[in-house]
């Protein structure tokens, strides 16, 4: 069974910084698009960054300059480095991943898939 497993959430100071990592677990047929998205209170799920199997990044307007995701494809883990973190940045960050668990998937396009989420609070 293929699961994401997250860990890296915590409390942490405004200005401070945290690393947030996300890996595959389970047998798969490889590991498309990789990406972090996070829940803030009263406002809808939001795209924080996504990379691509190749290495190509997006970023959400809101942490552009201040957070950088990375992988590694040979473990199938995806992390977030969250710099100057400030109290807006609160909220549940859940990995997301298209994973192609089937053969009968097309190379560029497999499932989707959630990690439970990992809590991120910033103090002032």
């Amino acid at each position: 069974q293929v699961q994401l497993v997250e860990s890296g959430g915590g409390l942490v100071q405004a200005g401070g910084s945290l690393r947030l990592s996300c890996a595959v677990s389970g047998n798969n047929f490889g590991v498309n698009a990789m990406g972090w998205y996070r829940q803030r209170p009263e406002i809808s799920r939001e795209l924080v960054a996504v990379i691509t199997r190749g290495g190509v990044a997006t970023y959400g307007d809101s942490v552009k300059g201040r957070f950088t995701i990375s992988r590694d494809n040979a473990k199938n883990t995806v992390y977030l480095q969250m710099n100057n973190l400030n109290v807006d940045d609160t909220a549940v960050y859940y990995c997301n991943a298209d994973i192609r668990t089937s053969p009968a998937h097309p190379w560029y396009r497999g499932e989707d898939y959630w990690g439970q989420g990992t809590r991120v609070t910033v103090s002032s």
